[in-house]
């Protein structure tokens, strides 16, 4: 070994050495922090948000802001553990892209409860079985989850955060060889963003629906000459070989995913806020639920009907505002609204995803 090698080594023992022992600083404090707040809730999304923001702010690298948020998350998720681990509901089973989700908002010093529907990831944190869930909303690529749109809609619960996952897409089996497939599993979703990759390469494979893409990579793994769409997590859960690699049809395809609790969460300095509302039927209409939002200088970010369930070619629809409902200016367009809407309820405020 060289001496530059062995100099280089030191140092880093060195700065691990100065590592652990803020790492426990940091914990100590966190417990104290803990106990300072008695019986409040054990996370503030708000506060750890601002952290996240500021270390990237100050971040100059080599470390890229999402190696820093990573690292960070898993440090404020294991501090956070010391008082009492948080369980955390999410769309499952293992191996889903929601579990991957929640693990890359909440770190793994959490307790993951996978569900079977996104009705019981709600049940869950109704009923108090777990502390908050994570449930898909949209994909650049496919567009809304409906189900969870009308859930929010009669749901007491509020949404407490955002995730964004880039999600790349793998075709698994446990063939060795594409050429032997003749079946395919995947969530319909999935099957939507690798449409063109199937169609070039396996144009006349059946296509089967499963509930998840877990589900589908279970399916494959009990099965020969069969394949599932899914994430690398899948292919590792169930030990299955994967035949491609990156198959959706656009490299940025991301999902967004809702963190749903009982918490209203105070305001961070970059927050978002979601809303649905549904307009008076006489002309015009829609444009007056706009007005307000214009008028107080509120930009909108997202815009989604969908039937009311209420009566027929009834709507709702589904609003991202930018700024936190305390905010003055979102405050008063809110007022304005609840006061020209058929109807308005506020999902909640949250910070924007890091």
């Amino acid at each position: 070994m060289s001496d530059d090698l062995k100099k280089f080594r030191a140092q880093i023992d060195r700065i691990d050495d100065d590592l652990l022992k803020l790492f426990n600083e940091r914990a100590k404090l966190a417990q104290q922090i803990g106990h300072a707040k008695g019986n409040s809730a054990v996370l503030r999304p708000e506060r750890e948000a601002q952290v996240l923001q500021r270390l990237q702010a100050a971040n100059t690298g080599p470390l890229g802001n999402a190696a820093v948020a990573q690292l960070f998350t898993e440090v404020m998720s294991h501090c956070r553990a010391l008082e009492a681990p948080l369980t955390i509901a999410y769309l499952g089973p293992q191996g889903t892209f929601t579990e991957a989700a929640a693990l890359k908002r909440f770190g793994a010093a959490t307790q993951g409860q996978p569900c079977a529907t996104i009705d019981e990831v709600f049940q869950a944190v109704e009923s108090g079985a777990a502390h908050y869930g994570v449930v898909p909303v949209e994909n650049s690529t496919e567009g809304a989850v409906g189900r969870t749109l009308d859930l929010l809609l009669n749901s007491s619960l509020n949404i407490c955060g955002e995730v964004l996952l880039q999600v790349h897409q793998c075709l698994m089996s446990n063939e060795s060889d594409l050429s032997l497939v003749r079946k395919v599993y995947s969530h319909p979703q999935s099957f939507g963003q690798c449409q063109s990759w199937l169609h070039a390469h396996l144009p006349h494979v059946e296509r089967v629906t499963a509930s998840s893409n877990a589900d589908a990579a279970r399916l494959a793994a009990e099965e020969s000459f069969a394949a599932a769409i899914g994430g690398a997590q899948a292919a590792e859960h169930f030990r299955l070989k994967v035949l491609a690699a990156n198959i959706e049809d656009d490299a940025r395809n991301t999902t967004r995913f809702l963190v749903i609790g009982k918490q209203e969460v105070a305001p961070s300095g970059r927050d978002r806020t979601s809303l649905v509302m549904s307009a008076a039927n006489r002309p015009g209409a829609v444009h007056d639920l706009l007005v307000p939002l214009a008028q107080n200088g509120v930009s909108m970010t997202k815009l989604e009907s969908r039937p009311s369930r209420a009566g027929l070619w009834e709507y709702v629809f589904y609003v991202d505002i930018e700024g936190h409902q305390a905010d003055a200016k979102v405050a008063a367009a809110l007022g304005q609204l609840k006061q020209i809407a058929a109807f308005v309820k506020v999902l909640g405020s949250y910070p924007v995803a890091v």
